[in-house]
């Protein structure tokens, strides 16, 4: 029987790192978390433990902070100056891949002004990107996880087989809850001139807008409508993978107390939940390729 090494990757994970811009009397944080992974021609360290190909992981963490000397910029930047460092440093190092998140921070405002250095940490919604970097070509998908949404009215599920086992009973007006999860794929290898922040905060705004705005007769068909609206308003994406947990609100059952319950007190639960994921995406991307583009990510 043969056996073989197969594909592999190693790297260092969750760096942790802060920057602060102190050019002039109001300062910037940038706080990320990033993650490198480096491929290549790594046979002789699985095989024999020679390392003379491995560039130690403590050497990709610390090559991470020199970066954010020079200033990080937009995430997406940032992680193809790494990527594109590391597959251009050594020659057999043939592919990297960074991930970052970031976590935001809002000013504190005294007397209704805001605060040149003083900061409150936002909710738990960051903004992400997996950059992939082979053989010179780069692939670029950004997104956006945590971001908490709700709707107290416009949401509706019936119409689903029952069986023996159903007891979930019909409704035509329920809230709808969810904790996005967005990646999108920008168009082409070696995307260039988009306008990260920009683009960013569109999709964003479009994937709250099309959740408040769309009726809803199951998740999944906000979860299309979503990725559709998405697609409509940004040219430069190419595909969009959304992942939306059902925050569920039951109704409370008020009756032993002699109380009516019409839609008013609702018991939020965390655990089970449904857990709707899908892809929306062009059909006539002109032999658009993904590529390497989603090599390794989490599936969804």
């Amino acid at each position: 029987m043969a056996i073989t090494l197969g594909p592999n990757q190693y790297g260092k994970a969750e760096v942790r790192l802060v920057t602060v811009d102190r050019q002039g009397p109001v300062h910037h944080l940038k706080d990320l978390t990033v993650s490198t992974s480096l491929r290549g021609h790594l046979e002789r360290t699985h095989l024999t433990g020679d390392n003379s190909d491995v560039v130690a992981t403590d050497t990709q963490k610390n090559t991470v902070y020199a970066f954010a000397k020079d200033g990080v910029g937009e995430i997406e930047d940032f992680a193809l100056r790494l990527a594109r460092h590391f597959t251009g440093s050594f020659e057999h190092i043939t592919g990297a891949r960074i991930l970052i998140s970031e976590h935001g921070w809002n000013r504190i405002e005294v007397d209704g002004r805001p605060h040149d250095h003083a900061f409150t940490r936002a909710s738990d919604e960051q903004r992400t990107t997996a950059v992939t970097v082979q053989d010179g070509t780069a692939w670029v998908v950004s997104g956006l996880t945590g971001l908490v949404v709700l709707k107290s009215t416009g949401s509706e599920f019936h119409g689903f087989p029952r069986d023996r086992y159903t007891t979930l009973a019909e409704t035509t007006d329920r809230i709808l809850a969810t904790a996005v999860t967005a990646r999108w794929r920008y168009r082409g290898a070696d995307p260039s001139g988009i306008d990260w922040s920009k683009s960013f905060a569109d999709i964003r705004r479009v994937l709250v807008e099309t959740f408040a705005t769309k009726h809803s007769l199951s998740l999944q068909q906000t979860l299309y409508a979503m990725g559709e609206a998405v697609l409509e308003a940004r040219p430069e994406v190419a595909e969009i993978r959304l992942s939306l947990p059902n925050k569920h609100h039951f109704l409370v059952d008020l009756a032993p107390f002699g109380l009516s319950n019409d839609n008013e007190v609702f018991y939020a639960a965390d655990r089970p939940y449904g857990l709707i994921e899908g892809t929306v995406l062009r059909d006539d991307e002109d032999g658009d390729d993904a590529g390497l583009a989603w090599h390794t990510l989490p599936a969804f």
